[in-house]
């Protein structure tokens, strides 16, 4: 049990954690991975090797520690948390595993004298809170999917009824369900986790579902990332009627219901859950607006369908900026990048919207800056991370 003298170590903690929290999860991440080997498709190993995900675990413990004796205030990470575990599969055996490393990796990198009996102690008590914490939500998210129309729980086998090429770089799978059964509704803007087993390695990956939900398929678009394993892998080789197991949908990134007036924003292949939002806001009669980021026309997925869908509805209006725009493009409203003065020319009058921004990590950071500055609240501002959740300052 976590006491008040636990909360006052691990809260005395916080200046070590924020001096050399990344390098502590980085030893940890190390550690994991060379004596459990089992948890290692659970982790993208590229976000291992940037070092991105040392970082968000680093973060993840510096706020857990910092708001150990109020973790309301922790906000919306621990559903992102959880959300991300769900979409993996993340079960309750799995924590152990975890608290163990993390444990000896306080003790080896702080050293014996500063990560004395009594700090190991009371981190262990807190880790236990966390991890209590975590399976609680996490089984209740399970059950919830598993007992909905159309869910499951664990791994279901779908069928890739259609492959379609969209961009240079993003190529759609049209998924479903192998046994015919009905199929579990989504959020727009949430994903779903994919399990492969490549040359004998089991790997686990996020994607964005890039379509409404309609009952019959789920549709992923990925782009091909040039060291993407998975990636490189469902362009190359996934084909027409093979099968892929599929995780069911999670994340707490979605559109929200309102009624002011919405924006979407985004850059590069962030595009992709954006696409679910933006039909399901255009089957009611709420203006939106979006806007999109990328090099070139080539690299433009999706231009002909947003364009049709503003054909059908007056109330959306779209904007495209090219950054690298070639001669033979079909013409975009700006080249260059997204700057302040173009996004100030493309929004409505009204600074009350609600605004959803996806995109690589420097773009992510521009728009919440730039929204910022042209009046558009921080709480009807919204956003999502591919990877690793990282900091937006």
């Amino acid at each position: 049990m976590l006491s008040a003298e636990h909360r006052a170590i691990v809260k005395a903690t916080v200046p070590l954690l924020e001096s050399g929290g990344e390098a502590l999860t980085t030893h940890f991440y190390e550690l994991l991975m060379t004596e459990h080997p089992e948890v290692r498709p659970y982790f993208n190993q590229a976000h291992q090797a940037s070092g991105a995900q040392p970082r968000a675990l680093a973060n993840g413990v510096l706020m857990y520690a910092k708001h150990i004796d109020q973790l309301d205030q922790l906000g919306g990470l621990v559903s992102q948390i959880v959300n991300k575990h769900v979409a993996l599969n993340i079960l309750p055996e799995h924590y152990p595993l975890v608290g163990a490393c993390l444990l000896r990796s306080i003790r080896e990198v702080l050293g014996a004298e500063v990560a004395t009996d009594a700090v190991i102690e009371a981190w262990a008590a807190a880790y236990g809170q966390l991890a209590d914490l975590l399976i609680g939500l996490e089984e209740s998210m399970y059950a919830e999917r598993e007992n909905a129309p159309g869910g499951w729980r664990g791994t279901r086998l779908f069928r890739v009824a259609r492959k379609v090429v969209e961009s240079d770089e993003i190529t759609s799978f049209y998924l479903r369900p192998d046994d015919g059964g009905e199929l579990l509704a989504f959020h727009p803007g949430q994903y779903i986790g994919v399990r492969l087993v490549l040359d004998g390695e089991e790997l686990r990956r996020n994607y964005s579902l890039s379509a409404a939900a309609n009952g019959r398929e789920y549709r992923i678009s990925v782009k091909r990332e040039a060291n993407g394993r998975v990636s490189n892998h469902l362009h190359a080789n996934l084909k027409e009627n093979d099968s892929i197991e599929l995780l069911a949908p999670a994340g707490d990134f979605k559109l929200e219901p309102g009624d002011k007036p919405l924006v979407l924003i985004t850059g590069g292949v962030g595009i992709t859950p954006a696409l679910a939002m933006l039909e399901a806001a255009l089957s009611t009669e709420r203006h939106v607006y979006f806007i999109h980021a990328t090099r070139h026309g080539g690299v433009h997925a999706f231009r002909d369908f947003v364009d049709a869908q503003a054909e059908k509805h007056p109330q959306l209006k779209r904007f495209y900026c090219y950054s690298e725009s070639r001669a033979d493009d079909a013409p975009a409203h700006g080249t260059g990048y997204l700057d302040e003065a173009r996004l100030a020319k493309w929004l409505p009058q009204t600074r009350d919207v609600d605004a959803y921004f996806l995109g690589p990590l420097p773009f992510m950071k521009a728009m919440k800056r730039t929204l910022k500055a042209l009046g558009v609240p921080e709480t009807q501002t919204r956003h999502e991370f591919f990877g690793p959740a990282a900091a937006l300052e």
